[in-house]
């Protein structure tokens, strides 16, 4: 792959089916749905271009097959609330600095404090102006400390006074509200847009639901102009489903109106189960069921990596063929149950855990390893980093469980996630929670043990069984047509078949009219599933 900054106003002539721009709110790289896509649509005969997010100030530009790829920066001037620009009519002169010297001051006036008393007897009349002197400077330590606290409320964003400007919000603007409650979402608009004005497509594929209103906006100044663009939309997850950030409720409420606004104005929806095709269909009063598209195993490297040997998993955790080996693939989070795989490792005697994951040497890594030295297990876990997409299923392929213990949250309960039938692929005995779809094909196929979400006993019984007898969960992948459908290739004629159709037919014919929402009416606005407040999972 070879990047380079370029300009992205440099136009080429449409060739192939038509002209197929894919947006993505990421840097493509470890995205290996839009890395898949783009290949794949290309080889179909597309000229697909795909635009995502550059990690810096640079433009990047290479490609993936004979699809083009182009990172776009995008300037974050938004994402800083008005507020936080404003001077304060009253300056908090007398409060603390930030950093903690506040809440040292406050326990050194309390030590004094308990030194006097601890000597009134022996100093006398001495002992009463020193203790005039500690009440006077508790009060003034006191008084500064409230000051602090009145300066941080006002970064607080789930204090009282930002609920209810989100309320508000809600109330006044419906669907419109996150133009106030996250306006970043416009910086997307003013990166992206101009490049997809430019690239004058035919069909524009938004990923997932930051993309959605850039892409269908796009779609309203084409038609505006008198031409025809599609829209597809592919919703990665379920929205309120995510496990947002702590103390951010306006996060939720304002994407999931952003998503509402504009999701029912795609010409088709793509999503990664039936489960989620069908709460889409209900939830956002879509004209028709959403096409499921797998995120599947497979598609090739390109020409210029095709000789590049798969890494030797055993090797990089330093043991033999014979070590009992769990591993986990996939990113880190508490919700990904970790922990729980951790804690077995001392009652799993001898077994050893593969963790790869993105950032093997961040600090979360670094968190899941102190716990695994507290319980004198560190030497066991082997942080990994991930590998290309097409080298995945070989790479997994040596261990002796793919374990998959995350908790319940609306998003697991919806779908088989990638790593699923990565394991699958690779012959893997799965260990999985009990989340509803991935738990059902389980004990549906005989491919793996089930465990309670959370139970690390029962995670340990799981892991025993498989670990006592790994071939007969093997057997479950003889099984004619089960591996077949997990693949990328099934997936890719699924989606190739929704281009066709989609530009066959007149965009008049089975669009949704794309028009501003302030000229339409209100919809109902709905509370979003998630108590808890923003990243996603």
């Amino acid at each position: 792959m070879s990047v380079a900054s370029t300009s992205e106003s440099g136009r080429h002539s449409k060739r192939g089916r038509g002209r197929v721009v894919m947006l993505v709110d990421n840097a493509v790289n470890g995205d290996s749905r839009v890395q898949k896509a783009a290949r794949s649509m290309a080889d179909a005969g597309w000229d697909v271009v795909l635009l995502g997010q550059s990690p810096d100030r640079d433009r990047h530009r290479w490609t993936i097959g004979a699809a083009e790829v182009r990172l776009v920066p995008v300037v974050m001037t938004l994402a800083k609330r008005r507020r936080d620009y404003r001077r304060v009519v009253i300056p908090r002169l007398f409060a603390y600095r930030r950093g903690g010297i506040a809440q040292h001051r406050r326990q050194w006036v309390k030590a004094w404090r308990a030194d006097l008393l601890a000597r009134r007897s022996a100093e006398g009349r001495r002992f009463l102006v020193r203790r005039t002197a500690a009440r006077i400077l508790a009060r003034w330590v006191g008084f500064r400390h409230r000051q602090l606290a009145l300066v941080e409320g006002r970064r607080n964003p789930d204090s009282l006074p930002e609920r209810l400007r989100t309320a508000m919000w809600r109330a006044l603007l419906g669907d419109r509200c996150w133009r106030r409650l996250e306006p970043y979402l416009w910086d997307y608009e003013f990166a992206f847009g101009p490049v997809v004005d430019a690239l004058e497509p035919d069909l524009i594929h938004a990923n997932d639901f930051r993309m959605i209103g850039v892409g269908a906006r796009a779609v309203h100044r084409a038609r505006g102009r008198g031409r025809s663009v599609r829209l597809v939309w592919d919703a990665h997850e379920y929205l309120p489903g995510i496990k947002p950030r702590a103390g951010y409720r306006r996060w939720m409420p304002a994407h999931v109106a952003h998503e509402r606004e504009y999701g029912r104005c795609a010409d088709a929806v793509v999503t990664v189960s039936q489960s989620l095709a069908e709460l889409l269909y209900k939830e956002h009063r879509l004209p028709r069921l959403p096409a499921v598209v797998l995120n599947a195993p497979g598609g090739g490297p390109p020409a210029d990596r095709a000789g590049e040997p798969v890494p030797d998993l055993r090797e990089l955790c330093g043991i033999d063929a014979g070590t009992p080996l769990l591993v986990y693939s996939g990113a880190l989070a508490p919700q990904r149950g970790l922990a729980t795989l951790i804690e077995a490792l001392p009652q799993l005697p001898g077994a050893h855990a593969a963790l790869v994951v993105p950032a093997p040497d961040g600090w979360v890594v670094r968190k899941v390893l102190d716990h695994a030295a507290d319980l004198g297990v560190a030497d066991r876990v082997h942080p990994l980093p991930y590998v290309p997409h097409w080298q995945i299923v070989p790479f997994l392929a040596s261990a002796d469980i793919g374990v998959i213990p995350i908790h319940h949250w609306p998003n697991h309960e919806l779908a088989l996630i990638t790593k699923f039938m990565e394991y699958a692929h690779a012959r893997l005995p799965i260990v999985v929670s009990d989340v509803r779809t991935m738990a059902a094909e389980v004990r549906e196929t005989g491919q793996g043990e089930v465990f309670r979400a959370e139970d690390t006993a029962d995670f340990v019984r799981a892991a025993r069984a498989v670990l006592d007898d790994p071939a007969a969960y093997r057997k479950a992948y003889d099984r004619p047509g089960l591996l077949e459908r997990w693949t990328w290739e099934t997936q890719a004629d699924i989606l190739d078949g929704l281009y066709g159709r989609l530009l066959a037919t007149p965009a008049e014919a089975t669009a949704v009219a794309v028009v501003p929402q302030e000229d339409t009416e209100e919809r109902d606005e709905t509370e979003p599933g998630d108590p808890a407040g923003a990243t996603a999972t």
